[in-house]
């Protein structure tokens, strides 16, 4: 696979799969900056932009990535509330709980509650449900808060901010809302919010227009897309997506993002200690998340690069991408929520890292694969509060 540059504004990508165009309109950052592109292993969509600044596909320091969250939340004009950010799993579930976190911080008075969307399902537990129709894995839950004063906040928000790593078609996001709007017929005004919105300049116009409300699209990239599929297409089925992924209670956090949070999340001094004993200052560490469990190692990150060492975050997917393009590596192990699927992590050679400090919800046997292929540097953590829970 190459990649061929037309202009700063204009970019052609031959991929395996296709050949995608993208044209920039106006951006606060670099694409180069931004984003690369991949082929992905899917009939629905065979290409991906590969976002740099997002912890998921590519390592990336918390620093940028916070950049990126305060970027975002800094651009948003909401009203008093309740407001109801949403992140999108499984690759935006860390960005939108950044970009929830750095509107607190920016405006301490707003009345907001966190929540993301999952692909897990757990029995007894109130969820709305929608699909990501050009996803491997299509449907999608998201989860009613546990905690009453976070429940009254869900169901009576009156804006509504939902965000993904990227938007082209907006389809997902409109599926959403419009299931969010069966429980909550109140809302009053939606926000879209990605890294980059690929949609078009009339991408707002064309959403409002659909869902019959206000919609404001914020992103630190706005473009246009068009993807030329190859002629050969894919002739083999991608790996299984979806497995058999109903959990008891006790197997997830409940009280990081999945189910309601209203403030942001802290890690323990202590434990940043524990997680950096025996290190020097600047020494290489990687913090990896697993699967939708991506905010905790940005905030592990952010803690042990203010104790002097050299930090990068990334998460583990279940997304299967071609090695080529901004691909670089691949590596393939069992996934720790007992589904059965295969995870990935990409782009990460393990040897870069003096320690590579696993963050996980599920408990510690779910682990062995991925921590077998990470090699011999390698510390799982998990928070104290989920260890009770899961372990």
């Amino acid at each position: 696979m190459t990649k061929d540059v037309l202009d700063v504004t204009e970019r052609s990508v031959r991929l395996d799969t296709g050949t995608l165009r993208v044209r920039v309109r106006e951006s606060a950052f670099a694409l180069d900056e931004l984003c690369g592109f991949a082929a992905r292993h899917n009939r629905k969509r065979g290409f991906l932009f590969l976002s740099k600044v997002l912890g998921k596909h590519w390592p990336v320091t918390p620093t940028r990535m916070r950049e990126i969250h305060a970027h975002l939340a800094g651009q948003l004009d909401l009203g008093a509330g309740p407001c109801l950010f949403v992140a999108m799993a499984e690759t935006a579930t860390g960005l939108g709980q950044g970009v929830f976190e750095s509107r607190l911080e920016q405006r301490p008075e707003t009345e907001a509650l966190f929540i993301h969307s999952t692909r897990y399902r757990v029995d007894g537990r109130a969820a709305l449900d929608f699909q990501e129709a050009h996803c491997h894995a299509p449907d999608q839950l998201l989860y009613a808060p546990i905690q009453p004063e976070q429940r009254r906040r869900f169901e009576s928000a009156r804006e509504l901010v939902l965000i993904d790593d990227e938007i082209s078609t907006g389809n997902t996001l409109c599926n959403l809302v419009e299931s969010y709007r069966r429980l909550n017929p109140g809302i009053e005004r939606v926000h879209f919010v990605a890294i980059t919105q690929f949609g078009g300049a009339d991408s707002a116009v064309r959403f409002s227009e659909r869902l019959g409300l206000p919609v404001e699209c914020v992103a630190a990239l706005h473009g246009e897309f068009a993807f030329e599929p190859a002629a050969s297409w894919f002739t083999d089925e991608p790996p299984p997506a979806v497995g058999d992924n109903r959990l008891m209670p006790h197997d997830l956090a409940e009280d990081l993002g999945r189910f309601g949070i209203d403030r942001p999340i802290t890690v323990p001094s202590m434990d940043l200690e524990e997680l950096a004993e025996g290190l020097e200052s600047g020494d290489p560490v990687l913090v990896l998340g697993t699967g939708e469990f991506m905010h905790l190692a940005f905030r592990v990150g952010l803690g042990l690069e203010a104790l002097g060492l050299r930090v990068a975050v990334q998460a583990t997917s279940r997304s299967p991408i071609l090695v080529g393009a901004d691909v670089g590596r691949r590596l393939v192990f069992a996934d720790n929520y007992g589904e059965g699927i295969l995870n990935y992590l990409y782009n990460v050679d393990p040897d870069d890292y003096v320690r590579i400090i696993v963050c996980h919800e599920t408990p510690r046997a779910g682990l062995d694969d991925l921590l077998q292929n990470l090699g011999p540097r390698h510390r799982p953590y998990q928070p104290r509060a989920t260890a009770r829970k899961g372990s």
